[in-house]
């Protein structure tokens, strides 16, 4: 019986993971994407053409690999539908290559409508939502209101779907937010119809018995450690778990079946709305970060707030993830600095601490960062480990030794040609 390895995110989200995966999915038969939903953005580079995903897994572009939405995941039928379609003009085989979980939630239009009425009830203590539906979406599952994937095929599928949005209008009401869902239902509908061609199916059975066959899976998150919604920020953190436990719950694997725990962080930090960020540089050389790494929203467009690499909160994640590998994404984007900072303490109200607190509101954190020399060049036509410059293997080994975890892949552009093995 073989054991499912798990990749994910170890701060806010937007770590390269999406790269990442599609660089591994050779290794691998299964793909499963495990939590989040259409808020998630995983970007890949390959032969020159970009490909941004949102609920399919990264492995979709690899002929061999099987592809599974599960059950932690949450689906717009509309932007799954979008998905779908740019992924067959280019011949991907979706019907055979994609199998999506019963369990699975759907996303309605009237949960995008009360998502976006919470928000703007918020003022200035919004969270920062990407305002798809998700938060809403969870909050039924929790409340054991939900529609799932599994549903669509009973014959009580539209019953059940008037009885939620009934709920969702009462809600609405409560906001008093103007909206016109005739506007939204039609095309919902049809992209219902249009799943329908796709492959339903009890993916926790399907997993497992792919372990005990001998399978290789792995199981990809999707968001950061620092967004789950116990671990992270709260409360501006995502709807779901983005941690390896999420992995269990959100395909219906074990946790004595978990192999490799491979954490993915970016050489610096980012983060997307609101929200409390230590390291943030709200100056120049942030801006500088932004520009040359296009730190962009994939799914919004929003710009990201940028910051120097904070240690304490990389081991934050490291230790909540059992992570046993680290990949240090864009390291390319810091070719330009003569200097780099990194966090490896804060003044913790006066306390200088090395690890992360349940409160990191700026008003009792401050970080204490060391600098490091600068590697001052061009990375991205870097084939080989023996060639990258040594202030760059410094910081490699500056981060390896505060995390006491082996980083095994340096990526130093967004191709899939451009990750150097490390080891």
């Amino acid at each position: 019986m073989s054991k499912a390895d798990v990749l994910l995110g170890l701060q806010w989200g937007d770590e390269g993971k999406g790269k990442i995966v599609d660089v591994l999915t050779p290794s691998y038969d299964i793909i499963a994407r495990f939590q989040g939903g259409p808020n998630a953005g995983h970007t890949l580079e390959f032969n020159g053409i970009k490909h941004v995903l949102h609920t399919i897994p990264s492995g979709i572009f690899h002929p061999t690999a099987i592809n599974i939405v599960g059950n932690g995941v949450v689906i717009d039928p509309v932007i799954f539908k979008k998905e779908i379609d740019a992924l067959l003009t280019l011949g991907v085989d979706v019907k055979t290559k994609l199998l999506i979980s019963k369990r699975a939630h759907l996303i309605l239009p009237t949960h995008r409508l009360l998502d976006a009425a919470n928000e703007a009830s918020k003022g200035k203590n919004k969270i920062g939502s990407t305002l798809k539906g998700i938060g809403p979406t969870y909050m039924d599952k929790t409340g054991r209101n939900g529609l799932r994937i599994g549903d669509i095929e009973t014959k009580e599928f539209k019953e059940k779907y008037t009885a939620l949005v009934e709920k969702h209008k009462q809600l609405l009401s409560f906001y008093n937010y103007d909206y016109n869902l005739n506007e939204l239902e039609p095309t919902w509908f049809e992209a219902i119809e249009f799943l329908q061609q796709l492959q339903f199916i009890d993916t926790e059975h399907y997993i497992n018995k792919a372990l005990v066959s001998g399978k290789k899976i792995l199981a990809e998150g999707a968001q950061g450690s620092l967004l789950d919604i116990d671990f992270g920020s709260y409360p501006f953190v995502t709807s779901s778990n983005t941690i390896c436990a999420g992995a269990c719950n959100g395909l219906g694997i074990p946790p004595n079946k978990i192999g490799n725990v491979i954490g993915i962080f970016k050489a610096y930090c980012t983060r997307v709305g609101s929200g409390p960020f230590p390291t943030e540089l709200e100056n120049e050389t942030g801006e500088k970060i932004r520009q040359i790494g296009r730190e962009f929203g994939s799914t919004t467009g929003r710009p990201r707030r940028t910051g120097w690499l904070d240690i304490p909160a990389l081991k934050y994640a490291i230790m909540v993830n059992g992570v046993t590998e680290l990949m240090m994404m864009k390291a390319d984007i810091l070719s330009e600095f003569e200097n780099i900072e990194i966090c490896t303490h804060y003044d913790y109200d006066g306390t200088i601490i090395d690890y992360l607190p349940y409160n990191i509101d700026p008003k009792y954190i401050k970080p204490i960062t060391t600098t490091v020399k600068g590697w001052n060049k061009d990375l991205t036509a870097i084939d080989n480990k023996d060639k990258l410059p040594a202030q760059l293997m410094d910081y490699v080994r500056f981060i390896e030794k505060a995390t006491d975890t082996p980083i095994s892949i340096v990526s130093v552009g967004p191709d899939r040609k451009q990750t150097i093995q490390m080891r």
